[in-house]
């Protein structure tokens, strides 16, 4: 897309892809533990800043490169990273779908800073209209007989769900343990975990091993007791992700503490925790 204005950044609302900051930031999670391993180490800190500089308007930037690298080496000092490390990054971002980036133009025409759009991750996107309808067609053309209709559906209704003894071998045992006797089946157990593995990458914990399955087992016994004493739960793996940010922000700021000053780093963006915005100015 060519001719887009520069302008306030309230103007480029249209291009947000999010309903919200915590949504984008979901989304983010989700790309970066798919392709973390295709960018180098300097990539990853160009990519973590320009999430940053996409917060006002979840996952739409404009902000300048310069402007951007200067904030890196602000807090990085020799640590910070390249014009040409920063452009690597973008164009890989665009490559992998994370990214889509704009040309945006001054009023008298000139080039300005690009506008950068993060995209939704895509597994969690539902199926595009055409691809349904590509699917339906191609399942008319392979309609099977009536009989064998009927057979298959009898076997669907038949089929069990896979149990807790079907459970991924990457979701320790002890959680295993707990989390059956409330939610038998395998997927959702490895679903809950997941949110365990979102949580303690968002706040630099997984390599934690046994702070993880700590925090884990009391999230969920703590979600447990809100469910039996309350009905205004909704989505109880919403709600657990809930609890797993709060108590893993917590992990997290009592390592920074004991740091010291001199090594004291931003805890993440995240809603509706006060963070330090002075990268912002």
């Amino acid at each position: 897309m060519a001719g887009i204005k520069s302008g306030n950044t309230e103007g480029f609302q249209q291009f947000s892809q999010f309903s919200s900051l915590q949504e984008f930031n979901h989304h983010f999670e989700m790309w970066l533990l798919e392709h973390k391993h295709d960018f180098t180490k300097g990539e990853i800190i160009g990519l973590k800043r320009l999430v940053r500089f996409a917060a006002k308007i979840p996952g739409v930037c404009n902000a300048k490169i310069g402007t951007i690298l200067k904030s890196i080496h602000e807090q990085y000092q020799e640590n910070g990273i390249s014009r040409s490390t920063f452009k690597r990054m973008i164009l890989k971002a665009k490559e992998l779908g994370i990214i889509t980036v704009f040309e945006t133009e001054r009023k008298n025409g000139s080039q300005s800073s690009n506008l950068y759009q993060f995209n939704r991750f895509p597994s969690s996107e539902p199926p595009k209209e055409e691809k349904m309808n590509h699917q339906n067609e191609t399942s008319n053309n392979l309609l099977k007989t009536e009989k064998e209709q009927k057979i298959n559906k009898r076997n669907e209704t038949s089929e069990q769900q896979l149990d807790h003894n079907f459970v991924s071998n990457r979701v320790p045992q002890p959680f295993v343990q707990l989390v059956k006797c409330f939610f038998s089946e395998a997927k959702t157990i490895e679903e809950y975990w997941q949110m365990v593995q979102i949580a303690a990458f968002r706040f630099e914990c997984q390599n934690d091993t046994e702070d993880i399955l700590d925090i884990s087992k009391d999230s969920f016994r703590q979600l447990i007791r809100k469910m039996k004493l309350t009905n205004g739960i909704k989505n109880p793996i919403a709600y657990f992700y809930g609890i797993l940010d709060n108590k893993f922000m917590k992990l997290y700021s009592e390592k920074i503490a004991t740091m010291g000053p001199t090594t004291h780093r931003p805890l993440p963006f995240i809603e509706g925790i006060n963070l330090d915005w002075n990268w912002l100015e």
